[in-house]
């Protein structure tokens, strides 16, 4: 969904400068585990790593305004020195669907996913591996749709409008989509290559599957 985000400073003596930033979906290699985009990173890691099966998701369709956190935090600093405390929405005006979101997690370490099937049917499977360091077997399913996941009261999509951000502070986004998703695969890679280290010293690891 989206943050508010309210700030107040205190700069006369007798005024208050108060902001209010609407933040959309800001996602870094911090996300909070049980976000979608985070528990896409960490399950493609786990899975190109031969550590997890398969990742569950829900719905396949929802399309969401991703930006990278390190975007919208240069925004909250730029609120700060305007000389109006104003409203502020801060997004990227595009939208990304997450079967997206999943493909470009998977290609960043050289696999292809190929879905099939419809709404709760739909599967992901490898189609192909174009990286040597990270081979599944091809026709391997490894994304599944669980109705568990879909919210009672799903947006299909949430989008947002920074041109005031941008006409009136010159914000403008500087990391793209694939370059979010890019820092989010190296960084949980590292993170599951620890687990994969323990594994092969024949010690037990959690597995994970949300």
């Amino acid at each position: 969904m989206y943050a508010y985000w309210i700030t107040v400073n205190y700069r006369e003596a007798y005024g208050i400068y108060a902001c209010n930033g609407i933040l959309f979906n800001h996602e870094s290699p911090v996300r909070g585990e049980t976000f979608v985009t985070r528990k896409i990173t960490r399950a493609t890691s786990r899975i190109a790593l031969g550590l997890q099966e398969k990742l569950y998701l829900g719905n396949l369709d929802a399309q969401r305004d991703w930006g990278h956190a390190k975007d919208y935090v240069r925004m909250m600093w730029m609120i700060l020195q305007a000389d109006q405390a104003e409203d502020w929405v801060i997004a990227t005006n595009k939208t990304t669907a997450v079967r997206d979101f999943v493909r470009m997690s998977f290609s960043k370490v050289g696999i292809e996913l190929e879905f099939r099937g419809k709404d709760e049917n739909e599967k992901g499977y490898v189609k192909a591996c174009h990286n040597p360091e990270y081979q599944l077997e091809i026709g391997k399913e490894v994304i599944a749709v669980d109705p568990k996941y879909f919210r009672p009261t799903e947006v299909d999509i949430l989008i947002g409008d920074a041109s005031k951000a941008k006409n009136k502070l010159g914000w403008v986004p500087e990391y793209s989509l694939e370059e979010l998703v890019d820092d989010m695969m190296q960084s949980d890679l590292n993170l599951m290559k620890k687990d994969q280290y323990l594994k092969h010293g024949g010690y037990r690891i959690l597995n994970y599957f949300e």
